[in-house]
């Protein structure tokens, strides 16, 4: 834990300042979008959002766009992953950097399924309820880049959350003196904040998912 009180401001500075134009932002446009429907005629079900929306008219330049967002989320994971590393804690301490094993594919299909289910149940519940929009996982055309584009967008994504939603922010949070539920609530709460657009159940499922993958 930091103890010096100019070593404590810096670390709320900075991560104030991080969240600020990564992560944190999505979370209050998300609020915003979120807002936005709820003023719609009609209920929150009646509506659909995609999560992989084409942005530009011609073929060419929405790849290019869409290559600019990839690119903005791996920049985002390797600036909380920098910033931990100049702080001495290596990559290696946070669980990456290691050679993968087939124990590691198994743990992970099982907490896809023990931690993605329940997240998938309360999105059903909510859209059934009239409290979520129906999400579409993609509303690109069918380029021939669709698929290479929706792939490194998931991987982009993964980076950016598990590098800053969970290594940077627990890990500072921990270093200011934060209880590990506390830690890990505060977590959570910022990777449901930016899936808000979604809906109620989009946040509450991955309010959920993060509960679970801040204690791994």
């Amino acid at each position: 834990m930091v103890t010096d009180p100019q070593q404590r401001r810096a670390l709320v500075v900075e991560i104030v300042v991080l969240l600020a134009v990564t992560l944190g932002l999505s979370g209050l446009r998300s609020l915003l979008a979120l807002l936005d429907a709820l003023l719609a005629p009609g209920s929150l079900a009646d509506q659909s959002v995609a999560i992989n929306a084409p942005v530009r008219r011609t073929e060419l330049l929405d790849l290019a766009y869409q290559l600019t967002g990839v690119t903005q989320l791996l920049a985002w994971g390797a600036l909380g992953g920098y910033l931990l590393w100049r702080g001495g804690i290596a990559p290696r301490d946070l669980g990456l950097g290691r050679q993968p094993t087939g124990r590691d594919a198994g743990l992970g299909v099982g907490l896809a399924a023990v931690i993605g289910v329940p997240g998938l149940g309360l999105y059903l519940l909510a859209h059934a309820a009239g409290l979520n929009l129906t999400v579409l996982p993609s509303a690109l055309a069918d380029t021939w880049w669709r698929v290479p584009v929706l792939v490194a967008s998931a991987v982009a994504n993964a980076l950016a959350e598990e590098l800053l939603v969970v290594g940077y922010l627990i890990t500072r949070l921990r270093q200011l003196g934060s209880g590990e539920g506390g830690a890990v609530l505060a977590s959570a709460a910022l990777r449901g904040s930016y899936h808000l657009y979604q809906g109620f159940g989009g946040f509450l499922g991955n309010l959920v998912m993060g509960l679970g993958f801040g204690r791994l």
